[in-house]
C-alpha cells in the first residue's frame, strides 16, 4: 500500500467515527430538549401538553413534538386572542429550549471532532 491509500482509509475511519459521535449526541441533545420541555411547558388543566413532547428521527436528525396538543404550540408560545377580546400572554418554553440544545449540541459536536 502506498501512503495515498493510508491517508484515505484513516480519513474514511475518521469520518465513521465522526458521524457515529453526531448521530449520538444529536440524540443526547434531543432527549435533554424534552426533559426541558417538560418541565418548562405549561401545565394545564390535566397536564397533558407537558407531558405530550416526543422526539421522531428523520434523515437529517430528530424533530421535537408534542404528541397530545400540536396546534397548542404556537399558541401557547406567542400568546393569542381572547374570545371576549383582549390577548393572553405568551409563555415562551419552546424558544428557550431551542437556544440551550443549539448551545449542547454545538458544544457536543466539538467534542465529538477534537477525539
Amino acid at each position: 500500500m502506498d501512503i495515498a491509500d493510508e491517508i484515505t482509509k484513516a480519513l474514511e475511519e475518521y469520518t465513521d467515527e465522526v458521524k457515529a459521535g453526531i448521530e449520538v449526541a444529536s440524540s443526547e441533545v434531543a432527549d435533554e430538549a424534552i426533559n426541558t420541555l417538560k418541565a418548562n411547558s405549561p401545565e394545564g388543566k390535566r397536564g397533558k401538553y407537558s407531558k405530550g413532547w416526543r422526539k421522531k428521527q428523520t434523515k437529517n436528525g430528530y424533530v421535537i413534538y408534542n404528541a397530545t396538543n400540536a396546534g397548542l404550540t404556537h399558541l401557547l408560545e406567542k400568546g393569542h386572542a381572547k374570545r371576549n377580546g383582549g390577548r393572553t400572554k405568551a409563555q415562551a418554553h419552546i424558544e428557550p429550549a431551542e437556544q440551550s440544545a443549539i448551545k449542547s449540541f454545538e458544544k457536543k459536536i466539538e467534542r465529538v471532532i477534537k477525539k
